[in-house]
């Protein structure tokens, strides 16, 4: 089949943007849309042009690095799958399709299609980590976890960082990730320690980054290529607004001191 691109080039961060057509010929519906876009960018070397950059790594759905907007929807039209998992397959002969980058102030644009996300891992190293033992690796028996518990940890612990929810929601807000990335770790014993630090310090280095706020729009769970559910973001209020309290009651205590 064929397709008509309109793709966002950009020559840097600081560079003005714009949409440049081009005919992508051929396109086997068995291809995945990275794929199509390695056609493409084969014969616009062949032609002597400058090829689109577009960020990518396992191209499994793993590593998160290949978001983008097609046609305005993070990750394109199927539900639960990320840019490299899906297939032209989804697309018809003659289809016009609008790629874009992540839009968002706390993703800045590389070049073409690629932003840097590295927001996402200082929000992560502001206190995604847990307080472990040294030594002899535990038995894995040694702290029960109760099944709801491991479950929604696990769920939470689906999210690759890809950005879509940043991307998909109407105020940029990172919330759905960094209450993914705050749930994993305090539904378990091991990350009770950190708890209240890590919804204190995560929170406050997702507003230091200048994404938005989350007013529930929704928007995020259904971009997220692993379907991660809002109810996250309702357990981070709830730990963050727990450890506000507490600060603030340890600080009435000093003061009456």
């Amino acid at each position: 089949m064929n397709l008509t691109l309109h793709v966002w080039r950009q020559a840097g961060p600081t560079a003005e943007g714009k949409l440049v057509k081009y005919e992508a010929h051929d396109v086997e519906p068995e291809m995945s849309f990275l794929e199509m876009l390695d056609v493409v960018n084969e014969r616009l070397i062949e032609s002597g042009d400058e090829p689109i950059v577009f960020d990518h790594d396992c191209r499994e759905g793993i590593c998160g690095a290949c978001g983008v907007m097609i046609n305005g929807v993070a990750h394109g039209p199927e539900i639960g799958t990320a840019t490299c998992q899906l297939h032209m397959r989804s697309f018809r002969d003659g289809d016009v399709v609008y790629v874009e980058p992540w839009r968002s102030r706390g993703f800045p644009v590389v070049r073409d299609l690629m932003v840097d996300r590295s927001a996402l891992d200082r929000i992560i190293a502001s206190g995604g980590y847990v307080s472990v033992r040294t030594g002899g690796t535990p038995d894995g028996n040694d702290i029960p976890v109760p099944k709801v518990d491991a479950d929604m940890s696990m769920d939470a612990a689906a999210c690759i960082g890809c950005g879509a929810c940043v991307a998909a929601c109407p105020n940029g807000s990172a919330s759905l990730f960094t209450a993914a990335k705050i749930s994993h770790l305090g539904l378990l014993p091991q990350g009770q320690a950190e708890r209240d630090g890590r919804a204190l310090s995560m929170v406050a280095r997702m507003d230091e980054e200048q994404f938005g706020h989350c007013t529930f729009f929704g928007e995020c769970q259904e971009a997220c290529p692993k379907e991660i559910s809002i109810d996250t973001i309702v357990r981070m209020n709830r730990d963050f607004l727990r450890a506000s309290l507490k600060r603030g009651s340890h600080a009435g205590d000093a003061g009456a001191d």
